[in-house]
């Protein structure tokens, strides 16, 4: 089955055209014909495809609204000049997967859009204000632009957390204010996590109930999610994806009377200050230049900059400590997995983040660590080591395509 798998965010469409069916996810030759990112949505876009072994195409093209974006998609997929192999017209995409962000308590697993699943993700809208309406848009066009028999799939970010124990998602607020209005830690980066799991037990060769884990996606999001046996009991993104880790211009954990203080002191409206938090703050707050790791860690090597060192040292400290504090929730742990831009391809964030943690039996081979930069990933601990460490990149597109594909055959939705 060819599977369109779209993630549209505010002001931006990524997408994946995958061959995948129970044959191939059995035998993991899932086979990906065909890939694209369009920016700018909204005004004057730009736009990157690449089809299977062919040079990526780059070109520029007014894009007003999402369903323009993916009007042009899907015009590309289905020319000639694509020549995606078993793709000649609309007929050969067979079924759309959707990365949506928020599916509330609802939706603890992927499902088949219909009105009802509609209204669901709607519901959602006011917990997701800034993604769950892109995703909205995506669903709406590929249905006016396909028709409504070809079948659609919402695959969330936050379903793989649904098993988090009330302990982990609860916040010590009045009780009755979650009641109202379902205040708790919902955690992202869901498809990522789970993928982590998935290729880590196929690595090892174990069953998904083996899986004792701690995984960490690194990019210009970041979270850290505690897996046990197989499924999520602690992630450190929460309401929104602003808590936790700090990332590349959001702030992470901070006291929430800072709100009221900024407000009190800087003049900020409450509006003023979410946006210092998410979109002022991270990295790029701290080192004053900006919000990407390979940067700094130019900015480090070349001029010995020192707020983007205590930006880098910043980062890596607050990993270290949501790992320290999984692996007592856990018990202990078998491995810490890192995944996401940063996690799968810097070594010296991955270098800095393991230094201290031998007492634990973590210890990092510095050889397998530095060749570890880009490709399939694997293992980076040294021989030994008590818990294992890895480097695997992650693929939440390839996770969306099988889910489509069990959705519309009916079939379990294993990791």
């Amino acid at each position: 089955m060819n599977v369109l798998v779209l993630n549209c965010g505010s002001s931006s469409v990524k997408f994946q055209v995958i061959d995948t069916d129970p044959e191939r996810i059995a035998a993991d030759e899932d086979r990906c014909l065909a890939s694209g990112l369009l920016e700018r949505v909204g005004s004057h876009g730009l736009i990157r495809f690449q089809a299977e072994g062919q040079e990526p195409l780059i070109s520029d093209a007014p894009l007003p609204d999402h369903r323009a974006a993916i009007d042009s998609i899907i015009r590309w997929i289905v020319s000639g000049d694509a020549r995606i192999p078993g793709i000649r017209s609309l007929s050969d995409i067979h079924v759309v997967g959707h990365r949506v962000v928020h599916g509330g308590e609802r939706f603890r697993g992927s499902t088949l859009i219909d009105t009802e699943v509609l209204r669901g993700i709607e519901a959602c809208v006011d917990l997701a204000p800034l993604h769950n309406p892109a995703n909205l848009r995506g669903i709406r066009a590929i249905r006016d632009l396909l028709g409504e028999g070809v079948p659609q799939v919402a695959v969330f970010d936050t379903a793989f957390h649904a098993t988090m124990p009330e302990t982990a998602y609860l916040y010590a607020l009045p009780y009755s204010l979650y009641r109202r209005y379902k205040l708790r830690r919902y955690g992202f980066h869901g498809t990522s996590h789970r993928y982590v799991g998935y290729k880590y037990r196929k690595l090892i060769g174990i069953e998904r109930e083996q899986v004792n884990i701690i995984s960490v996606h690194l990019g210009n999001g970041c979270s850290a999610c505690a897996i046990k046996g197989g499924h999520s009991i602690a992630t450190s993104m929460g309401f929104t994806p602003l808590e936790g880790l700090v990332m590349g211009t959001r702030s992470g954990d901070v006291d929430p009377s800072i709100i009221e203080f900024l407000v009190l002191k800087e003049g900020m409206s409450p509006a003023a200050a979410d946006n210092l938090l998410n979109k002022q703050s991270g990295l790029l707050g701290v080192s004053g230049l900006t919000h990407d790791m390979r940067e700094l860690l130019e900015e480090v090597q070349e001029n010995q900059d020192r707020r983007a060192r205590l930006a880098i040292d910043l980062f890596c400290y607050r990993v270290r400590s949501y790992i320290g504090a999984y692996l007592a929730q856990m018990n202990g742990a078998d491995a810490v997995c890192f995944t996401g831009g940063i996690g799968a391809n810097s070594w010296e964030v991955r270098a800095s983040i393991c230094e201290g943690l031998d007492w634990i039996g973590l210890e990092v081979d510095d050889a397998l660590n530095r060749q570890m930069v880009r490709g399939a990933g694997g293992e980076i601990g040294k021989a030994g080591s008590r818990v294992r460490v890895f480097a695997l990149p992650t693929d939440e597109e390839l996770l969306i395509a099988r889910d489509a594909v069990r959705c519309v055959r009916g079939l379990p939705l294993p990791i």
